[in-house]
């Protein structure tokens, strides 16, 4: 595919070639572990063992590159592996991270349980300050990690402002894309050297399978990530990768509407007398939005609010939900609500990045907006 087509032409199809047997326009789920030989080492469009490559997770990964703008996609078997290949690539015993103080429960908890057991270290900042990121920064630091919006906080970075620190310091620039989606933020564009994303959610967007992805513009670094993908093995199997890859071709058109239920959903919140904060990057009164309405095309379907009544109201409001679905996990078709203090964020409890008790997530899906709001009134009471 062109670089000149547009986002919507390339989800559908970049790396969708038609199968050359029968000229199915979908590509098949090569379910299979292993590939004859012509010959030795005669192999047939490089494919020899699917953990090394399986042609449907290339194209996925094929895809996953266009979409990110970058030269090499690779997928894996979650967003945490592909956190994980990342880390054991790019770090060595005795380098520093820098890591934002609103990050998602998981990637600390790979930080302060797994990967600081073999000597990397690590220190917490506030992502959205450019200066506090450089004030972070040791002779040690090889990584500036961000997520942004980041998750559960809705906390926005200027990822053009942060490529800038980490050039300087001789860095690399990590930005988990995940709560954006690429469909409406482009990191690698603004200077960031390695996008992550859980293909989990937005990009499979139906919440029915586990995946992760990197993207990368340096040809050099994506051949040593492939390299400890292979050697590391949590790839996406093929199935997996199918369902991603069929997942991506909707992907604009479910952010379009995820990001306009997500805006009437945040407007009603704000007008709730039970309501103490809102946190939605859309908001003009949110401390990002200017740089959000920046480097992001609309902002998404993620949603926190603060509940008046503490840390039992909140977890009340989500005990009451009946279109919302009470879980874990976001960007599918369907609404979610959770309470990420004992939930996704309940490995953070006690630590700098620790959330609010009274703190409500929602992962605001594509049903009618009416029905949506309607839940949470009833909910709110």
């Amino acid at each position: 595919m062109s670089d000149d087509h547009s986002f919507e032409t390339l989800a559908i199809h970049a790396g969708n070639t038609a199968d050359p047997l029968t000229g199915a326009v979908v590509p098949p789920i090569y379910q299979v572990s292993t590939y004859k030989q012509d010959g030795v080492g005669g192999l047939r469009g490089g494919y020899e063992y699917s953990r090394s490559a399986n042609p449907t997770r290339t194209a996925l990964e094929e895809n996953l590159a266009a979409l990110e703008g970058g030269s090499v996609g690779l997928a894996f078997a979650s967003g945490l592996a592909a956190e994980d290949c990342l880390l054991r690539t790019l770090l060595s015993p005795g380098d520093h991270v820098v890591i934002p103080n609103d990050a998602y429960g998981g990637t600390f908890r790979l930080f302060a349980k797994v990967v600081s057991r073999w000597g990397v270290t690590f220190s917490v900042a506030d992502s959205s300050d450019p200066a506090a990121v450089r004030a972070a920064l040791t002779p040690k630091t090889k990584v500036i990690w961000v997520e942004t919006p980041s998750n559960p906080l809705l906390g926005i970075s200027d990822i053009q402002a942060l490529a800038g620190v980490a050039r300087a310091a001789g860095v690399r620039l990590v930005v988990d894309n995940t709560f954006a989606s690429p469909y409406l933020q482009q990191p690698l564009a603004l200077g960031a050297d390695v996008v992550v994303h859980s293909t989990t959610k937005y990009m499979g967007g139906h919440s029915d399978v586990v995946g992760g992805a990197l993207i990368v513009n340096d040809t050099a670094l994506g051949e040593e990530l492939a390299y400890h993908q292979n050697a590391m093995g949590a790839v996406a199997g093929p199935f997996d990768a199918w369902l991603v890859l069929r997942g991506i071709k909707t992907l604009a058109v479910r952010m379009d509407r995820h990001s306009e239920n997500a805006t009437r959903v945040a407007d009603m919140l704000t007008r709730h007398p039970r309501v103490t904060q809102v946190l939605y990057p859309g908001l003009p009164e949110h401390p990002g939005h200017e740089t959000a309405a920046k480097q992001m095309k609309a902002f998404g379907g993620m949603v926190s609010f603060r509940v008046e009544g503490g840390e039992e109201a909140a977890v009340e409001v989500c005990n009451r939900a009946k279109l919302f679905t009470l879980g874990e996990s976001l960007g599918g078709v369907e609404s979610l609500i959770e309470h990420p203090g004992r939930m996704t964020h309940a490995s953070v409890v006690g630590s700098a990045l620790e959330v609010p008790g009274d703190l409500v997530r929602l992962s605001v899906g594509i049903e009618s907006g009416d029905d949506l709001l309607a839940d949470l009134k009833q909910m709110l009471g």
